[in-house]
């Protein structure tokens, strides 16, 4: 038979079967465990004071879970407006340093533009290839080794695949990896591709003496390519970048271009040297510009990261208060029909 209890509003029922007594809900006040004491034995009363036991026993367990990511997303908060500030110092010291590192792309571009040389600097100029050999290309991704910055490191990452994809047909490309996140994105499906890769990008404002070696390292190589480009974040703002592609030029390059016979009192070693020179120019130009927009961007993740918390935080504590509420209100409820029956 069933079994309801008038004196709450929830429905609980009780199935009696051949002396057998089986409890089918689990909530049941202080009134009804003298109650059922009486009616049904000592055995159902105990029952439903375990099940009472119980009901606490998880909103309390709920109330220490809460509580124990409410604390983490603080810690993480803490976490993020540090980065934050980090960052913050940092991408005031790189854009200082990028305003003087300008001058060193300008420059080189300048030359290559009055001798008529310089491609468009936004993407590789695009030729058929009329030769049975393939023309070889050489492009540098710039990265760094460190993430939590957004997009900026795949958004190098999906460009260069995309030049992969589409002008594969028309060139022979090998890849520069500067940077663990460059390396990391494309030496898995590209690994046929790369030429050497660099890494420690990032932990330090970049130097001249890093492009250098970049640059002495892709002119050692036994890659002699005909177009080089490098592919890097050029900063805009705070809050915004471009992927952009400027030009590198080989010797060869140079002496080819129309124009040149304007320079007859240039040696050829001086122009060996300065093509050399223009090479670690753009590369850290390149450098800068991508550290600048590593840093700006970083500190908007910092700051999204940290809104983001403050949001959980205000979430959890309202799922705090009301659940302390729930707990307190049921032992309440129990304390007062007590009181009443008695």
């Amino acid at each position: 038979m069933w079994l309801y209890d008038q004196s709450d509003t929830n429905q609980h029922g009780f199935m009696v079967c051949h002396g057998q007594k089986y409890a089918k809900v689990c909530r049941v006040n202080v009134w009804d465990r003298d109650w059922l004491g009486k009616m049904f034995g000592s055995k159902l009363s105990s029952l439903c004071w375990g099940i009472t036991a119980i009901e606490q026993r998880r909103g309390f367990a709920t109330l220490k879970d809460i509580s124990i990511r409410l604390k983490s997303v603080r810690n993480i908060q803490k976490i993020t407006k540090s980065m934050k500030m980090v960052s913050a110092a940092k991408y005031n010291k790189a854009e200082r340093e990028l305003r003087g590192a300008r001058v060193y792309g300008v420059g080189a571009l300048q030359f290559y533009n009055n001798i008529g040389a310089a491609e468009p600097t936004d993407k590789p100029q695009e030729e058929t290839v009329t030769s049975k050999e393939k023309e070889k290309r050489l492009l540098v991704l710039i990265t760094s080794d460190r993430g939590l910055c957004g997009s900026v490191h795949t958004a190098v990452a999906k460009e260069a695949k995309r030049l992969l994809t589409e002008k594969a047909s028309e060139a022979d490309y090998k890849l520069v990896l500067i940077g663990d996140k460059a390396k990391a994105s494309m030496q898995i499906l590209h690994a046929n591709h790369v030429l050497f890769s660099c890494n420690e990008i990032g932990r330090l404002p970049p130097t001249f003496e890093d492009a250098s070696i970049i640059a002495a390292k892709i002119l050692s190589s036994d890659f002699k390519f005909d177009k080089g480009f490098i592919l890097y974040n050029k900063f805009r703002s705070v809050v915004s970048y471009k992927t952009s592609i400027i030009p590198m030029f080989t010797l060869d390059a140079i002496v080819k271009q129309p124009t040149m016979s304007l320079y007859d009192s240039i040696d050829e070693n001086v122009l060996v040297d300065y093509a050399n020179f223009s090479l670690a120019q753009l590369l850290y130009y390149a450098l800068k510009e991508s550290a600048a927009s590593e840093q700006s961007s970083r500190m908007t993740a910092m700051d999204s990261a940290s809104k983001n918390a403050g949001e959980m935080i205000d979430k959890l504590t309202m799922s705090f208060n009301r659940t302390r509420q729930s707990v307190i209100t049921r032992e309440l409820i129990e304390i007062i029909s007590g009181a009443a029956c008695v």
